[in-house]
């Protein structure tokens, strides 16, 4: 092995393993590695351009947007108006407070675009009022925890515009377009495994609302709901790209917070502050990724990992079962995107050699990070959960396991049916 690669590893899972962040971890180890391959009054010019370069996209402003969107939408009461509207049509399955968690994650996380964020405002909404109901608090936190992902693969999502990026351009229009249907998916997955554990520890059926309440939570909900319909009908239909969705998106959100009477100026200030933050760290990851980029391109890490995966088999289901492998293991340790950021353009290659569509893979990654937010030791969506519902987390995992086991079979279901992604897309002439 080539000593440059050698001092990347090693550096990198150093730094790791002494806790340095992940943004950092990358930037540092990359830089090192510089100093070993490139004379010494290039490295600083080299790293600075490549950073440079790797936030230099104008389709990186849809991130901030959405950011700042999701964090106005997170106030006053949007994850109620949710919970309420997801009721109605589930209040006649036994357990249906789960399926509530489950549907309301998949429309919140749509619209602040962020697990964490729909796993905290749905917790907090939900569980006490399951845990009134005499709920087990560890399956509660369980379905929370996995469901708050989907959001993540239907849009707009983050991980799907840095996937697009990295991926040299892949069309962000597309990529929202496929997630679609592996989300709904995901989100079944989740509710297959939580109707099995209702059955077994047989849960009540929920009353049902009168139609008065019903047309009312249906209304309240509308604004909302028209969030999604605005931005998903504007990309498919051509009339603005993402980026321009994601600045529509934030006029909208503040738009709604003042007509439901959500903002004030200390809220501004601190959804603000929260937005500037979260975008710097992102764009920091993304910048420092630059330099990654350029190290392991002159490295030829990602010709060695395709070299060395081809030699063993040239099987096109063996190499995405060992690229499945390996991203869910990555999602087990590393965030989200920072490994969107390392590994794809390692793995996608070797997609495009065995005539995977990129659009298709960027699901398949995404889907498989998705389950490594639920998944210790880093699972973040799962200490989150954990926390809110106040539960032991070893607890937690024995519940999430049956459920995670089942959103593996979706995975490989996704991964071998890639009509499953590219059918909306296709259809939408946007690819």
């Amino acid at each position: 092995m080539d000593i440059t690669i050698i001092i990347l590893i090693v550096t990198f899972f150093g730094l790791l393993f002494l806790g340095v962040p992940i943004a950092v971890t990358i930037a540092l180890s990359s830089l090192i590695t510089m100093c070993f391959i490139i004379p010494p009054h290039l490295i600083l010019s080299t790293a600075a351009s490549n950073m440079a370069n790797g936030v230099n996209s104008f389709t990186l402003l849809a991130i901030p947007f959405f950011i700042f969107s999701g964090n106005i939408m997170n106030r006053g009461g949007l994850a109620k108006r949710l919970v309420d509207l997801a009721k109605l049509p589930l209040s006649r399955l036994p357990g249906a407070l789960f399926y509530v968690n489950i549907l309301t994650n998949m429309l919140f996380g749509a619209l602040s675009g962020s697990a964490a964020a729909a796993a905290a405002a749905v917790g907090k909404t939900l569980d006490p009022l399951q845990k009134s109901e005499n709920y087990d608090p560890a399956m509660i936190a369980a379905v929370n925890a996995a469901s708050c992902p989907t959001g993540l693969l239907i849009p707009p999502s983050n991980t799907l515009i840095l996937y697009s990026l990295v991926s040299g351009g892949t069309s962000v229009s597309a990529l929202f377009m496929a997630g679609y249907i592996p989300g709904i998916l995901m989100g079944l997955a989740v509710a297959f495994s939580t109707f099995l554990f209702c059955l077994k520890h047989k849960y009540p059926v929920a009353q049902q609302q009168s139609s008065q309440t019903s047309l009312k939570v249906i209304f309240d909900a509308i604004p909302s709901l028209l969030l999604i319909i605005i931005i998903v009908g504007g990309i498919s239909m051509g009339v603005f790209t993402a980026t321009e969705a994601s600045a529509i998106a934030v006029l909208y959100s503040i738009t709604l917070a003042y007509v439901y009477k959500m903002l004030n100026k200390e809220i501004m200030i601190q959804i603000i502050s929260e937005t500037v933050n979260l975008s710097g760290i992102v764009l920091f990851l993304i910048a420092a990724s630059g330099m990654l980029s350029w190290v392991l391109s002159f490295s030829g890490i990602p010709q060695l990992v395709s070299n060395s995966i081809l030699s063993v088999t040239d099987n096109p289901i063996i190499i995405l079962l060992l690229i499945n492998l390996i991203l869910l293991i990555a999602g087990m340790f590393l965030d989200m995107s920072a490994a969107v950021l390392i590994f794809t353009p390692i793995l996608l290659p070797i997609t495009k050699i065995i005539g995977i569509d990129p659009i298709h893979f960027g699901i398949i990654m995404t889907f498989n990070l998705c389950i490594g937010l639920i998944t210790p030791p880093v699972g973040g969506a799962l200490f989150i959960a954990s926390s809110i519902a106040n539960t032991d987390l070893s607890e937690v995992i024995k519940r999430i396991v049956p459920i995670t086991l089942s959103l593996i079979i979706m995975l490989l279901i996704i991964t071998f049916v890639p009509e499953l992604s590219l059918w909306l897309p296709k259809t939408l002439n946007l690819m």
